[in-house]
């Protein structure tokens, strides 16, 4: 998402906007619309106006590059929001929402690095990238960053059409539906049926996990890892962990929740120790829960 734009465009006329202020952006890029937002001012301690730019004069750009640009696109193009440190809470979403329409344009996605604006822009139904707080800034991520990344807790059903993106552990207490998909670079624990595509250690790291209490996704990604649930699996609430087993050159399987506790869970924590002792006191509970229930179902093997 974060490649050198194709093609700019401008409005016709930006003179009720001074050429000093941040400007809202529109432009292609891989053929996609990317809808940008001007940062919010740090030092202003005012969340609410970026460098001198009311959200009405952010709306009034937008509807100048809308007016500007409307020859450029296809009706019923999807647009890709980049709001970045930006505040959005859902009616300023729909606000964009509502100026996109106009122009025959849907938003589709929004990538974010404030979780406040993540969860709203879930909760109204849009794919979520949510970035780390140097993302577009630094090189590569490392395990070292991904340790620091806070975990993303969601409270809802990712429904069909949803993507959800986070550079840690996302925790969903929920399902995750058919279409749904759930990409993480730490690791993916859904209290709920995974029933979509779920990529735990998306950045490369292959001691991530995916937990579910009923696992029936449509794929499975652990790094560069893929993997299928086989037909005919249980309908019932199981717990179950898939995991890479054999090191970065292994496969997935997926074990039962406290077999794995008892039997995968010390080894990752010696592979890795420093990742796995990092993370949220949250997931340390979920372990420790998940050790207690007795299942009595073997592990499939992915």
């Amino acid at each position: 998402m974060h490649s050198d734009p194709v093609s700019t465009f401008a409005a016709n006329s930006l003179e009720s906007v001074s050429g000093s202020l941040p400007q809202v952006r529109l432009k292609s890029e891989r053929s996609r619309l990317l809808l940008v937002l001007p940062e919010p001012d740090s030092g202003s301690g005012q969340e609410s106006r970026p460098e001198g730019l009311t959200w009405e004069e952010v709306l009034q750009q937008l509807e100048q590059r809308l007016k500007g640009g409307e020859r450029f696109w296809q009706p019923e193009s999807l647009v890709y929001l980049r709001a970045g440190d930006r505040l959005l809470d859902l009616r300023q979403l729909q606000d964009v929402a509502a100026g996109l329409e106009c122009y025959r344009l849907r938003l589709r996605w929004v990538e974010t690095r404030r979780k406040s604006t993540a969860l709203a822009a879930i909760n109204a139904g849009y794919s979520v990238e949510q970035l780390g707080p140097h993302d577009h800034l630094s090189g590569p991520k490392t395990e070292d960053s991904l340790a620091q990344a806070e975990p993303l807790y969601l409270q809802m059903t990712v429904r069909s059409g949803v993507e959800i993106r986070h550079p840690g552990t996302v925790v969903i207490l929920g399902d995750v539906n058919p279409g749904g998909e759930v990409v993480a670079d730490g690791d993916i624990l859904v209290w709920g049926r995974l029933r979509g595509l779920a990529h735990a250690g998306a950045a490369g790291n292959f001691h991530s996990v995916i937990l579910a209490l009923q696992m029936a996704p449509t794929l499975l990604r652990i790094s560069d890892r893929l993997a299928r649930v086989p037909e005919g699996a249980s309908g019932e609430y199981q717990p179950e962990v898939a995991y890479i087993a054999g090191g970065p050159t292994g496969s997935i399987h997926i074990a039962h929740a406290a077999d794995f506790v008892r039997q995968e869970l010390p080894r990752l924590e010696r592979e890795n120790p420093a990742t796995r002792l990092s993370g949220p006191p949250t997931l340390a509970a979920l372990w420790s829960a998940l050790d207690r229930m007795d299942t009595g179902r073997p592990g499939l093997t992915g």
